[in-house]
């Protein structure tokens, strides 16, 4: 591979072989067209970055490239021997990319590399990574931003004596120090130091429930006339609505407890603990009312129909003081600079998220970079004072690190590990697979699959997109009390319910969506017999043959629909799930020619677009487990293909397992596939975690 002409056949090649999209090598020749002079292994360079960006990674590490490079590409045995050959005329770092690229007349006339900010060359060469000028600059916003947020002194005003007496009173907290902090508290007093706090744990460890807490503790100590602006977001419509719901639940105990203190007599048995005066002379009823409802990250910055920008930027910030973002595993790099441009420089930022989920399709791993450095280690003597100071918290002396050995942002990370949720086996397995302990997993599912009448995990062997479909229908036994297993039939056959009275018709469809959410069939892959479009096609066919779905044609009622692009203008977003019905008083399922609408549920708002105005949805029994974040679903079922793929990893099995909140069906032909995944982490090639170190 000698000459640049040399080097695009290799790459025509490579993309007729269907190892490269046709992007990737569209990238390259534009590159060649910009200049003929090229160096061949810019062209290489250029074509393989474009891949892995694909591939939800944002820079090309240049040092280790050889051996880093064949496994996140994941390519077919046969790709091997060329791809390794190619890769040995790479640059072996940033100082040999320097000689070789920065020669060129690409910086001199037509720049395609810059080793730093520029007028606006296609691809940025810094701190020995190769980036896509679009993406080096998302990192660089992103890590100026968090930087600011992390030193500025947010808690200057606050008494300590003060915040400490409203913590005991929110939490509960005993007098003398635990041996064990309460890291929800502790969290809490880390928020007042600075303008962002990250707030990090799996599921039913208690972010929302805590963020709650934050919320009444700011409030009251924010001391202004009005009360503070405060916004709630998420990715999804569904995790934006939970995050509403939680917080809610949350601040209504509150209330409750506060009522119950002033009410006359003794408590009865049942009541909530008494408030503390420091709770009872707040007002609580009056904030939980006030909380505004929760939005997609779309729908609060505002989308420009035909562009990627947003209303709301750092010209037109948003009006904001305080706040939530719950789900932040799923904001990918661009959303995530977007988000941090439009946020006022004195309003706080609260991220709620679990950086062991599935990072975001797109690139970026934000969430998971963000909190490597973090966990109880990571705090100095500094961070130590402040928590001591502002909640009466003790971090033990094996907690406290020197001085200067994590960087800011590890200290502004609270890491919860205490799951009031997840306590029994599906805490366990999730625990197991986290972990890397993919035999301790297999075997924990096949002692609860061997129990009389079954448990809350069952390991069910299907060998085919059928069985699949029959399990997903008729749901499977579980002998606990309390244990949901329920299949979709349930959902399909509450369509006969339908009520005669217009009245009813809303409620009714209320039911109808939780009744669906019950279960949900959750797949590694996209195509496939064991992926989202067969077995949607296989539990279709199954419903039908079993009486409980009539389907003319694409659409009928009870069609499950999801989302895959954002439709403001509808109020609806990608991600969104709904169900097809005809409106109340319209002809029923059997009138083909009923004006069929689509049902979606947002928080408490209940809302129908027409079948006509929804040109991006997918019926949605089965969905990826990338698409089903956010989401909770009492009975999840797991699907993974017979063969290995590199998409099956411990992130994805411990996100489909934490969908789940009563139980868990693992649907693999070869069990040893969970052990393989288990095993494998993924990883997601950036330079953000050193950006935002100032490295």
């Amino acid at each position: 591979m000698n000459t640049a002409a040399d080097t695009l056949d290799l790459l025509r090649g490579w993309r007729a072989a269907g190892w490269l999209r046709a992007l990737d090598l569209a990238f390259a020749e534009f590159l060649h067209g910009l200049d003929a002079q090229a160096p061949p292994s810019l062209l290489l360079a250029a074509a393989l970055l474009a891949q892995l960006e694909g591939r939800g990674h944002s820079a090309l590490p240049l040092q280790g490239l050889a051996q880093e490079a064949p496994p996140l590409l994941g390519w077919p045995a046969e790709a091997q021997a060329p791809l390794q050959a190619a890769l040995a005329t790479m640059p072996a770092d940033a100082a040999a990319a320097q000689r070789a690229w920065g020669g060129t007349a690409l910086l001199s006339t037509a720049p395609a590399v810059a080793q730093g900010p520029d007028a606006g060359s296609p691809l940025v060469l810094q701190t020995g990574r190769l980036y896509l000028r679009r993406y080096w600059r998302y990192e660089a916003d992103i890590a100026a931003q968090l930087r600011q947020r992390v030193q500025a002194e947010a808690g200057s005003g606050h008494a300590p004596d003060e915040a400490r007496a409203l913590l005991a009173a929110l939490f509960d907290l005993p007098e003398a120090a635990a041996a064990e902090p309460d890291w929800q508290a502790v969290a809490c007093a880390l928020a007042l130091r600075a303008r962002l706090t990250l707030i990090t744990g799996g599921p039913g460890t208690g972010k929302t429930y805590t963020a709650a807490r934050l919320l009444v503790l700011l409030q009251a100590l924010h001391g202004g006339a009005q009360p503070l602006r405060v916004a709630l977001a998420a990715p999804t419509g569904k995790a934006a609505a939970r995050l509403r719901q939680s917080m809610v639940a949350a601040l209504q105990g509150l209330v409750a407890r506060a009522a119950a203190s002033e009410a006359s007599g003794a408590p009865a048995a049942s009541s909530p603990p008494p408030a503390p005066p420091a709770l009872q002379a707040l007002p609580l009823a009056a904030w939980t009312a006030a909380l505004p409802p929760a939005r997609t990250l779309h729908a609060l910055l505002g989308t420009r129909p035909g562009t990627r920008r947003f209303v709301h930027d750092a010209a037109q910030p948003l009006d904001v003081d305080l706040l939530f973002v719950d789900e932040a595993s799923m904001v990918h790099l661009e959303m995530m600079a977007a988000l941090l441009q439009a946020l006022p420089a004195g309003a706080r930022l609260v991220l709620l998220g679990d950086r062991d989920q599935l990072a975001s399709v797109e690139a970026g791993a934000v969430m998971g970079e963000l909190c490597a450095g973090a966990g109880p280690q990571a705090y100095d003597a500094a961070t130590a004072a402040w928590v001591q100071a502002h909640s009466g918290q003790r971090l033990p002396p094996p907690v406290v690190a020197d001085a200067g050995h994590s960087g800011g942002l590890a200290q502004q990370t609270v890491v919860l590990q205490r799951s009031r949720r997840f306590a029994g086996p599906i805490g366990q397995l999730a625990t197991a697979v986290n972990r890397g302990e993919g035999a301790e997993a297999l075997a924990l599912l096949r002692a609860q699959t061997a129990q009389p009448g079954g448990g809350a995990l069952a390991l069910v062997p299907a060998a085919d997109s059928a069985a699949i479909a029959r399990l997903a229908v008729q749901g499977r036994a579980a002998a606990e009390a309390g244990v949901d297993t329920a299949g979709y039939a349930a959902a399909l056959q509450a369509l006969a319910q339908r009520p005669a009275e217009t009245e009813a018709f809303e409620p009714w469809v209320r039911g109808l969506l939780t009744t669906f959410d019950r279960c949900r069939v959750l797949c590694a892959l996209r195509s496939g017999p064991f992926g989202v479009a067969g077995l949607n096609a296989a539990i279709e066919a199954a419903l039908v043959q079993q009486g409980v779905l009539k389907k003319g044609g694409e659409w009928y009622e009870g069609r499950p629909v999801m989302v895959t692009r954002n439709e403001p203008a509808l109020g609806i977003f990608n991600g969104d799930i709904g169900l097809v019905l005809a409106p109340p008083g319209a002809a029923n399922a059997a009138n083909p020619q009923a004006p069929l609408r689509a049902w979606f549920l947002d928080g408490e708002t209940l809302r129908s677009v027409a079948i006509s105005r929804l040109a991006d949805v997918e019926t949605a029994y089965a969905m990826t487990v990338h698409k089903s974040q956010g989401s909770e679903f009492a009975h999840v079922l797991l699907v993974l293909p017979p063969e290995d793929n590199p998409v099956l990893t411990r992130e994805l099995v411990y996100t489909g397992i934490t969908r789940a909140r009563s139980a868990f069906t693992l649907v693999a032909p070869e069990p040893a596939r969970l052990v393989t995944a288990a095993a494998r982490l993924t990883r997601r090639l950036s330079g953000l975690a050193e950006a935002v170190r100032g490295a």
